[in-house]
């Protein structure tokens, strides 16, 4: 009999694999990614303090798109790009968290950089 794979236990085994060599730090802070069904999440962490700097997802007042979709990603990234900036944060890590590069993922990155932010 075939086992049929769990992506969710795949994408975690990734994402550990990421997690070893990627860190955040107060100057280049380490922004995760991480996509539901029904929403968008991005947020910027310093991994040395264990801090959450900033956050931005669908579920904000300023975003318009209450989806999980490619313009929603977009509308996060560009958000998640302007807190930074308020910040003094102008490089970050970005942290994929086990997704492929490719969609709503790609969407927020490509958006984020339009928006000023520098990986």
């Amino acid at each position: 009999m075939i086992n049929k794979t769990n992506r969710n236990e795949t994408r975690k085994v990734r994402q550990k694999r990421v997690r070893a060599v990627v860190k955040g730090t107060s100057e280049r802070p380490r922004l995760s990614v991480y996509r539901s069904l029904n929403n968008v999440y991005a947020q910027l962490i310093d991994d040395e303090k264990a801090v959450t700097i900033a956050s931005a997802s669908t579920l904000d007042k300023d975003i318009t798109v209450k989806a999980s979709n490619i313009e929603a990603a977009k509308e996060v990234g560009t958000a998640i790009a302007k807190k930074a900036l308020q910040k003094n944060i102008s490089a970050v890590v970005f942290d994929r968290n086990g997704y492929l590069y490719h969609g709503k993922i790609k969407a927020l990155a490509e958006a984020a950089r339009e928006a000023g932010l520098e990986f």
